[in-house]
């Protein structure tokens, strides 16, 4: 079965599909028929291949990105950046990606899925599969078109606290559970359409979230007198253009160069896919410069722990919440169980004894999104307690240098080198494996300033290449890799610290615009729309407004575990009970 990075490349130009097996391995071959009629295609953006970089000089950077080698390890994002916006994007993501949907470890994919699975629009597939009457799909579902939920399980830390030792419905994905037949990792297998949105806790919570903000739109469709019949429909066209409006207005802007978002959203894209030259049709590609590279700009905003909910935090029973806990803490990745903090267990995908979230772990979204900014300042956490995204910048936290094998198709597999499990590394390496375009090639393509070779050797308080010799510093400047070049955009670009701009900017707003457009419900394609749920000011539409409603403002379902503080825990402590 597929998994998040075991990728297959249907590249338009070159007429062949390339496939990487997890594992830093690859093969090319021709595609086969039912790939060659799939509507979903990867594109080369770039006129032409690029040079790569060799291995023993993508280690050398993998290594100075991930180690904190920067003046200042960690910084925030400038200005501060909700962390949830960190999630948002890679749920985002896996709304693009070629990945095909999945319904559970294990389970074959039909063609048909790969067909609608795979499409590069913004519309929502990975929260709706093929829909409620699809049968593979159709297990996402409640009999009258809503999207199903999960329960959490009570657990006895912190004991003597009811919203912790009890189950809470609604608060977990929903999945196989424990009469399904297979392994544990069968049995906590998430009931979605993508199970990669089950691949960390945050990603997870929030995919949750948007399956209770499709219910809200679906029961007040029906309280509107709505036939049955037509409500689904009309559901997820409001759901989709509503999230594409936080898209563009709540989620672009904090990422790019806000001049480029709004240049390219009311002038038109310039350089993918541009209306006349050729191609544009209803169907769009996936350029493989945005996914193997420019959008992996989020794995810089990533955190190494969080204030995660009252349990969960500084000052609370269990402390923050590590990156490693939270990838513990889901089904893809991790087992849902309390262990060693070193992941050590994680690579066996039946280890653990719980099949479903703990009721501790329920997210606290009050501390990853700002809901004083929509009016709410009853759902304001102290500055301390709220958790805002590293700035886009070449500096990666060092947990990414250990990635668990589930996020990468290696579960139950001989483990791999070390150096595989490092982010960095992988990024650097699947955009070799492709031959990927450079970063100064598609400057120059783009028509669009340069870095300097100094800016690409040095850039401004990210990872430190001190060590390169004059040869690898010659080849580095000459031969950078696109990823690596875009977070040095970001970091040293003066304007808007900490922002896409140049290729970066460029590449993600126009993907983003493409995409929207290639949408069965596009507010791309209807500029007139403007959002008509309710929010904090007419027609305007956040992701808080999304989650005030989709949680009916309700205090106790946007912050389930309450606050106020707990008791420490007897013993030892439990780090990730």
């Amino acid at each position: 079965m597929h998994r998040h990075h075991r990728e297959s490349y249907f590249i338009i130009n070159d007429g062949r599909v390339l496939e990487s097996d997890g594992r830093g391995g690859a093969q090319t071959r021709i595609p086969t028929a039912a790939e060659s009629q799939l509507a979903f295609r990867f594109s080369r953006l770039s006129r032409e291949k690029g040079v790569q970089i060799g291995e023993g000089l993508r280690i050398r950077i993998a290594e100075a990105m991930t180690t904190g080698s920067g003046p200042a390890p960690d910084p925030d994002s400038t200005p501060g950046v909700p962390a949830g916006f960190t999630y948002l994007g890679q749920f985002v993501d896996h709304d693009l990606t070629l990945d095909a949907t999945r319904v559970g470890l294990g389970e074959p994919v039909p063609v048909e899925d790969l067909l609608q699975g795979r499409s590069p629009a913004l519309d929502l597939d990975c929260l709706y599969g093929l829909g409620p009457g699809h049968p593979t799909s159709g297990r996402f579902y409640e009999a009258d078109g809503r999207l199903r939920t999960g329960d959490t399980v009570g657990v006895s830390f912190p004991p003597a606290f009811p919203p912790a030792n009890t189950d809470q419905k609604g608060f977990d994905l929903p999945r196989a559970g424990a009469t399904a037949p297979g392994t544990q990792a069968d049995r906590r297998a998430p009931l979605i359409p993508d199970a990669r949105n089950d691949e960390n806790l945050i990603v997870g919570q929030l995919h949750l979230a948007f399956i209770h903000f499709h219910n809200r739109v679906h029961e007040r469709l029906v309280a509107a007198g709505r036939p049955l019949p037509a409500v689904f429909d009309a559901a997820r066209d409001l759901v989709v253009k509503h999230y594409q409006w936080v898209l563009r207005t709540d989620f672009l802007p904090r990422i790019v160069d806000p001049r480029i978002v709004d240049d390219v959203f009311t002038r038109g894209r310039r350089h993918f896919e541009v209306p006349g030259r050729g191609r544009p049709g209803d169907h769009p590609t996936m350029p493989i410069e945005f996914s193997v590279a420019a959008y992996r700009f989020g794995h810089s905003m990533i955190r190494d722990s969080y204030q995660w909910n009252r349990v969960f935090r500084a000052g609370g029973p269990g402390g923050p919440a590590g990156l490693g806990a939270l990838f513990r803490f889901s089904g893809t990745a991790g087992n849902l169980n309390p262990g060693p903090a070193d992941l050590s267990d994680l690579d066996d995908p039946n280890a653990g004894e719980l099949i479903r979230l703990p009721s501790n772990w329920i997210a606290d979204f009050r501390r990853l999104f700002d809901f004083g900014t929509v009016g709410r300042p009853d759902l304001v956490v102290p500055a301390a307690e709220f958790n805002t995204a590293k700035r886009i910048d070449t500096l990666l936290v060092d947990p990414l240098t250990a990635l668990p094998t589930g996020t990468f198709d290696g579960r139950g597999r001989p483990a791999p080198p070390v150096i595989h499990r490092n982010l960095a590394f992988r990024n650097l390496t699947r955009a070799a494996m492709v031959e990927l375009a450079t970063g100064p090639q598609l400057a120059a393509q783009m028509g669009i300033r340069p870095l300097t070779a100094t800016e690409i050797v040095d850039g401004a308080g990210g990872a430190r290449l001190t060590g390169l010799t004059p040869a690898e510093r010659e080849e580095l400047v000459a031969h950078t890799p696109l990823w690596f070049y875009v977070l040095r955009e970001a970091e040293v670009n003066r304007r808007h610290p900490g922002l896409l701009t140049g290729v970066g900017g460029r590449l993600v707003a126009e993907v983003f615009h493409r995409s929207m457009e290639g949408s069965r419900s596009s507010i791309v394609k209807q500029p007139g729309w403007r959002p008509t749920l309710p929010a904090h000011r007419r027609s305007t539409f956040t992701m808080a407004d999304l989650l005030l409603f989709a949680f009916d403002g309700d205090l106790e379902r946007i912050n389930p575990l309450g606050d106020g503080p707990l008791p420490a825990p007897p013993g030892p402590g439990p780090a990730a009970s």
